[in-house]
């Protein structure tokens, strides 16, 4: 029975509504369809599954977590070909992949000249009021002071501010240590684009916008580049994390840990959080890789539409600054799941 539905499954497709009120059409393909998946590293990317498996509350994937761990590693490949279908998500938009990365920055868990930045706590009257004070009410206000709502300072605005866009980093200690802290909770306002501000001013083409340009603009230009982190109200309050170890990537949004190079953020209304997903990244430096969806993020929407992890620090950021290439995305669903986008005839 099942190598005749097999059969059936190639090249069926079906139509349906995402949760986004957007339709999608879901196309079942075979292993054979993925470009690469020969030659992937599979027990890794079964490594990476069985991190966050355990937290799914459907019955099918904990019935598959219960499976995947009685597996070898060298039987990695196996287990997904047998459990699992290759399944194609669009929704009329190409493909885009990016990079995201752990950032880290110079802190102490005191103030002082060089250290004038403070990472906050949420205060507990923002909590659950929808949109609170905006980031120029703020930081411009008393509202926080003598609170002890600060985690650390850092030395940067810039770098803290981009540290608010990822959600999550480290902030190394001047005695060596570091502090990792985590999205704890945000205004309410809406994210406003400074790099399109940019754009807008003429200061950057648009071609010319990457992070990398965006703090060279406002260190070179102090004063209106304070003034240009205003152009975005929201803000994002932060919470220590203590249980995480250092080898350990940043908590995604099971959190758990991702995983560099094999842990992506994408959009849960087409891809289930905790799901394998092929990606074909094309581009200058073309990748073929299992990684698993362990993550979301605001600006990730859309079925091909995905956030590969880079890891920690510099080198890390400045290799997913880069990255903004086309490509394919194909999550692999239990295989019951990808019967049921049979149509009724069959």
């Amino acid at each position: 029975m099942i190598a005749a539905l097999r059969s059936l499954l190639l090249g069926v497709a079906m139509t349906t509504a995402s949760a986004a009120g957007a339709e999608a059409t879901r196309s079942i393909l075979s292993f054979d369809d993925l470009d690469g998946w020969a030659a992937d590293d599979h027990a890794a990317a079964l490594s990476v599954f069985l991190n966050t498996c355990g937290d799914l509350a459907d019955p099918d994937w904990q019935a598959l977590c219960r499976v995947a761990r009685t597996y070898e590693p060298e039987a990695a490949r196996s287990f997904f070909e047998l459990f699992f279908r290759p399944v194609l998500v669009e929704d009329g938009k190409e493909a885009l992949f990016t990079g995201y990365f752990e950032p880290e920055l110079e802190g102490s868990k005191s103030p002082s000249g060089k250290y004038r930045y403070p990472l906050y706590r949420m205060p507990p009257e923002a909590r659950g009021t929808g949109q609170w004070l905006s980031r120029r009410e703020l930081l411009t206000g008393d509202v926080m002071a003598g609170r002890g709502l600060e985690i650390a300072w850092v030395d940067d605005p810039v770098e803290l501010f981009f540290l608010q866009i990822q959600g999550s980093g480290r902030i190394r200690l001047p005695d060596g240590s570091a502090l990792r802290v985590g999205y704890g909770g945000a205004n309410g306002h809406p994210y406003r684009s400074i790099g399109a501000e940019l754009v807008r001013r003429g200061a950057l083409g648009a071609h010319e916008v990457s992070a990398q340009r965006i703090r060279s603009w406002v260190r070179k230009n102090p004063e209106a580049g304070a003034e240009l982190l205003f152009h975005n109200p929201s803000y994002v309050f932060f919470r220590e994390v203590t249980r995480v170890a250092p080898e350990f990537g940043p908590l995604g949004a099971m959190n758990r840990s991702v995983t560099t190079m094999r842990s992506i953020a994408s959009d849960p209304a087409y891809t289930p959080l905790g799901a394998p997903v092929w990606v074909e990244k094309d581009g200058k430096n073309p990748l073929r890789r299992l990684m698993i969806a362990q993550d979301t993020g605001s600006a990730i929407k859309g079925a091909q539409r995905a956030d590969i992890f880079f890891g920690t620090g510099d080198k890390a950021g400045q290799a997913a600054g880069r990255l903004k290439d086309p490509g394919r995305m194909v999550v692999l669903l239990p295989i019951q799941r990808a019967y049921a986008l049979l149509p009724d005839e069959f």
